[in-house]
């Protein structure tokens, strides 16, 4: 065999390899938004009191919206709806007109209709239909920082995790302000983007939460972001969230609430199914913590760590597993 086949060869199986890598981590990613999410469903507004007395344990249907086990709620829908915009060269328009599709045509419902959406992403659904660039349909005052740009935003690290951290931040933005345009939803998004990149690019948990403290803090005042915004985050960017307390975490639909909870739960738990149930068992916005959380626990445990009882109860799981090749696809075709 010549160098030049021995080294075709070689880097051949790289990249089959790195293709069969990537499906497998962005099927974690969405699997894990879309369990975590379903295990949330059946409890979505219960306080935490109320759930203690019977805390979630396993998959189990009905409940607040009474549906069968398996499922997922608009967080799940808007996370497909990006990730199959993304199986396409990148464009807002894209994005937001699936976000359109999804609310109007039932499109990426697990069960042909939509049954739960969040305030400031109708009113942005609404203003994309009647024709608004996607990047000033979101809301931009204070109020406006609701978890619904955060809940879907996972798929987009496949789209911007070999990209210099300024065009990482500014895609960020502008795919969060597509629902969400207050620079604060836009740092929860980037934060945890940036927190998914290092576990996708294989670090411990417990060395991302580090070494995001200083750069996440270096990039924001590079970019003159207002400094009492960035002193929101402190709890993630200056403090240990993991020696919080539960009683010290909440998990309102507030995006500054569901980031912290997230990210304490993956930090307290040593697996997916550890991390998940911790963060439905903290209450009110079950679904979209444990999905944020789910993200985060699928692409660092892996596939594998996922409880395949779970996996085979989720709804269009095989619909699910084919737009995580078809965006691995065209990942690797970059």
């Amino acid at each position: 065999m010549s160098y030049w086949q021995a080294n075709h060869d070689t880097k051949t199986d790289l990249k089959i390899k790195n293709e069969t890598t990537t499906i497998t981590e962005i099927k974690s990613a969405l699997l894990g938004v879309a369990v975590g999410d379903a295990l949330g469903v059946p409890v979505e507004f219960n306080s935490r009191q109320t759930i203690t007395q019977n805390p979630v344990t396993d998959m189990i249907g009905y409940g607040t919206y009474n549906l069968p086990a398996g499922t997922w709620s608009d967080d799940s829908s808007l996370t497909f709806c990006l990730a199959e915009a993304l199986t396409q060269d990148f464009d807002l328009n894209t994005i937001g007109q699936n976000f359109v599709k999804w609310y109007q045509d039932d499109f990426w419902t697990p069960r042909g209709r939509v049954f739960d959406i969040g305030i400031a992403t109708r009113q942005a659904i609404a203003r994309l239909a009647k024709g608004e660039q996607p990047e000033f349909a979101g809301g931009f005052d204070e109020t406006d920082n609701g978890n619904g740009s955060l809940m879907r935003i996972l798929p987009l690290l496949f789209h911007v995790q070999d990209k210099p951290i300024n065009e990482r931040f500014e895609i960020t933005k502008k795919v969060s302000s597509i629902t969400h345009r207050h620079i604060r939803s836009v740092i929860a998004c980037f934060y945890y983007l940036e927190f998914a990149r290092q576990l996708f690019l294989g670090k411990d948990k417990f060395e991302t939460y580090t070494s995001l403290k200083t750069e996440i803090t270096n990039h924001l005042i590079s970019i003159s972001i207002n400094h009492k915004e960035i002193v929101l985050f402190d709890r993630l960017l200056k403090n240990d969230i993991h020696k919080q307390t539960a009683d010290e975490i909440q998990s309102s639909g507030y995006v500054l609430h569901t980031l912290e909870a997230s990210i304490w739960c993956l930090l307290t738990t040593d697996n997916y199914k550890e991390a998940v149930l911790k963060a439905v068992n903290l209450g009110n916005d079950t679904d979209t913590t444990g999905a944020v959380t789910g993200g985060l626990a699928g692409l660092l445990y892996g596939l594998d760590n996922i409880p395949t009882n779970w996996i085979n109860q989720i709804a269009r799981k095989d619909d699910i597993e084919n737009l995580a090749e078809r965006l691995a696809e065209k990942i690797a075709s970059h």
